[in-house]
């Protein structure tokens, strides 16, 4: 990682905002001005088709902090967020999103329990959430408390954007899939401090959310890809061949029955009964070939993870994005 430029980068990932950027950028620009620090603003256009581009080109030609990244097409958040955070300069990275729902006066106590603390990320955590209870909270209370209890890092909110990085934690997580709301479960490894701080959380002034029920389902199931890559992404075989040593067990038990039930009914009605108790016609039988098969099924898988493990993301070092160009501020402005 190259030593970073500035004190701060505001990683924004924009689709679709066009109403909202005027607005929050500035808000964003009066907040990181009465800081008194040195930063910059990283748009992250994610192949927005409603002219949130050419507003993001008007305002870098009056703030010379704004950069902007242009993806090739619509490539999602996580990607988004992932690109600007290789293109970060800042030492602290702070995530918002663009649709104004994030705050940006919260920054300031982001920063500071930040730095009292010695955290390495700080995340918000919107406890008054202007949004249906049904639909959006319930199932967000429930995926927050799965999440905390199977990563280990007890979050209130972890799909609050408005988060305080490290530069040095973010540049060594790699992202891809809607992993981006759990960057602080990822970077557990590393033994990252994590602090939690109240924030506002305002209505979306212009455009439709693209947060849905569906979102919520592709949450729940990354969450079992974190839970993977916590626990067993180096060590496939510890999950795949237990369950197929389970499976296995499972199937040599019931035909050890199977015979010990043939045998015992040979003890108990002679050689004729013996015979007559046919193991072959049984469905337990085919139960117990079932679950031996399955069993090496898992053992094998497991011995692929462990090959796939080492060679694909990380080794294979392919990106989850496509940039069209990189918009710098003009010299001068």
């Amino acid at each position: 990682m190259e030593n970073p430029s500035l004190d701060l980068s505001i990683v924004m990932p924009v689709y679709n905002e066009a109403g909202n950027l005027p607005v929050l950028h500035a808000e964003l620009k009066a907040v990181l001005d009465r800081l008194g620090r040195s930063y910059e603003i990283l748009a992250v256009d994610d192949g927005s088709t409603d002219g949130s581009l050419e507003v993001l080109r008007r305002l870098q030609r009056e703030d010379p902090h704004l950069r902007i990244i242009r993806f090739r097409r619509n490539f999602g958040q996580t990607a988004a967020f992932a690109a600007g955070f290789d293109h970060a300069r800042g030492r602290v990275v702070i995530t918002i999103d663009a649709d104004g729902q994030n705050d940006p006066a919260d920054i300031p106590r982001l920063l500071k329990v930040m730095e009292e603390g010695d955290y390495d990320i700080v995340s918000g955590w919107r406890q008054d959430r202007k949004e249906p209870f049904i639909t959006r909270r319930l199932p967000s209370i429930v995926a927050n408390r799965i999440i905390s209890r199977t990563t280990g890092v007890r979050l209130h909110d972890y799909g609050c954007s408005l988060k305080a990085y490290r530069a040095e934690v973010v540049k060594n997580v790699h992202l891809y899939g809607e992993l981006h709301r759990f960057i602080p479960a990822l970077a557990g490894w590393m033994g990252v401090r994590v602090a939690e701080v109240p924030v506002n959380d305002r209505p979306r002034a212009y455009g439709k959310s693209k947060y849905g029920i569906s979102r919520t389902i592709r949450v729940l199931l990354d969450l079992f890809t974190v839970t993977y890559l916590l626990s067993f992404s180096s060590r496939p075989m510890q999950l795949f061949g237990l369950i197929g040593l389970g499976l296995g067990g499972l199937g040599g038990l019931v035909g050890l029955y199977l015979v010990g039930a043939k045998i015992a009914h040979g003890i108990l009605e002679g050689a004729e009964g013996f015979r007559a108790y046919r193991i072959g016609t049984s469905p337990w039988l085919m139960l117990s070939v079932l679950l031996t098969v399955l069993g090496v099924q898992f053992i094998v898988m497991g011995l692929l993870g462990e090959v796939i493990t080492r060679t694909y993301h990380e080794a294979q070092d392919k990106p989850i994005y496509a940039i069209r160009e990189i918009i710098e501020p003009e010299e001068g402005e």
